[in-house]
């Protein structure tokens, strides 16, 4: 199993949501979260003075998935969220050993 996480621009959760399940991905989580990349902030303006924004506002989408739906699912998410711009986000991919659905007991892919 792995566990597949996405930061993407909040505008793109829709389209992202929309290829996990058009991908067979029945369950995720999402976070808001702040950072930043080469993007480096923005400058912003509020009455008249400009300031810059140094942590821009992201979305962390969470999803475990069995080995065979990697690809699957790093590419659904990949082609959702692009924009061709500075600042789309990125994908990471890392082993999980373990999951318990709590309610059942169920485990491993069953769980999922």
């Amino acid at each position: 199993m792995k566990k597949i996480e996405a930061i993407i621009r909040p505008f793109k959760l829709e389209d992202v949501k929309v290829a996990l399940v058009n991908a067979g991905i029945v369950g995720m989580t999402v976070n808001e979260v702040r950072g930043f990349g080469r993007q480096k902030g923005q400058v912003e303006r509020y009455r008249g003075s400009e300031f810059t924004v140094e942590f821009l506002q992201k979305l962390k989408i969470e999803v475990v998935v069995s080995e065979e739906k990697v690809e699957t699912v790093i590419k659904a998410i990949a082609e959702a969220a692009k924009t061709g711009e500075i600042g789309d986000g990125k994908i990471f991919v890392s082993s999980v050993e373990s999951v318990i659905r709590i309610r059942t007991g169920e485990e491993n892919d069953a769980a999922i």
